[in-house]
């Protein structure tokens, strides 16, 4: 009798076919980007709506985090004797790192969790089902809007962080800890470089969509019923947690690899 052991019981098989499938739901919804027609209303209703559960979150959690980074970092300057790059370690910091992250966990926590309960609602409704069997591409109605303003809202979010956490930075190191305007404002003038800036744009931007995709994806994959679509919703943010931390590596190391003078 033969021993091979079947494809699903191949350890680690599930976790593959599903990556598999997550990345063709990706393939699918970029391809929809360019199809016509576009939902141009659902688009602006959806990125009114994630904007609208993530703005007051997002600048809340923004102050302390440019406050913790500028406090961390002034210390270790000042015990390592330069406190005049104060003001460009913390400020790309949180430009470079923390607005990215802070944004995409945002929106992944508050935009995503929304995108998943909406779609696997649809789906053990069967409605998704009813639009396949009617002609209508569920990806092409219902999640190439979702992501596009997904991504839209976190670029724009990123950058309210990036100034929030930049201004708190500020205040919290001249006026907590003792440091000079001028020498902060000096040494991010001298440092920084519009490219800080756009990595950490796109970083938003990829972040957005890989919240939005696996919102979607966990949201038409739901275990079934309504405790599936909580338990999806779970998963959703937890997967998309664990993935933007593996990304943001990634585009660090080769930011870091191709822009002059960053590891000179």
């Amino acid at each position: 009798m033969s021993q091979t052991a079947s494809p699903a019981k191949i350890p680690g098989a599930g976790m593959l076919r599903e990556t598999g499938k997550l990345f063709a739901l990706g393939l699918d919804i970029i391809r929809g980007f360019f199809q016509r027609p576009f939902q141009f209303r659902e688009f602006i209703q959806q990125s009114w709506f994630i904007a609208s559960v993530t703005i007051l979150p997002t600048a809340l959690v923004a102050i302390p985090f440019g406050a913790v980074i500028s406090l961390q970092f002034g210390s270790l300057a000042r015990q390592l004797g330069a406190q005049s790059y104060t003001g460009a370690g913390s400020v790309l910091a949180t430009v470079q790192q923390a607005s990215p992250l802070v944004t995409a966990l945002l929106v992944a926590g508050a935009g995503g969790s929304a995108i998943c309960a909406d779609i696997g609602a649809r789906t053990i409704r069967e409605e998704i089902d009813a639009m396949e069997v009617l002609g209508v591409s569920p990806v092409q109605r219902l999640i190439v809007p979702r992501v596009l303003a997904s991504m839209l809202v976190a670029l724009l979010l990123n950058g309210m962080v990036s100034v929030i956490g930049v201004l708190g930075g500020y205040f919290f190191n001249v006026v907590l800890q003792g440091g000079t305007p001028g020498a902060y404002l000096a040494s991010f003038s001298a440092l920084a470089q519009l490219p800080d800036l756009w990595v950490g744009e796109f970083k938003a931007l990829i972040f957005g969509f890989i919240a939005a995709v696996v919102a979607a994806y966990r949201g038409l994959h739901p275990a079934g019923g309504p405790k599936g679509v909580g338990d999806a919703v779970n998963q959703s943010v937890v997967i998309t947690f664990l993935l933007l931390f593996v990304v943001n590596f990634v585009i660090t190391l080769v930011y870091l690899q191709i822009v002059p003078g960053k590891l000179s």
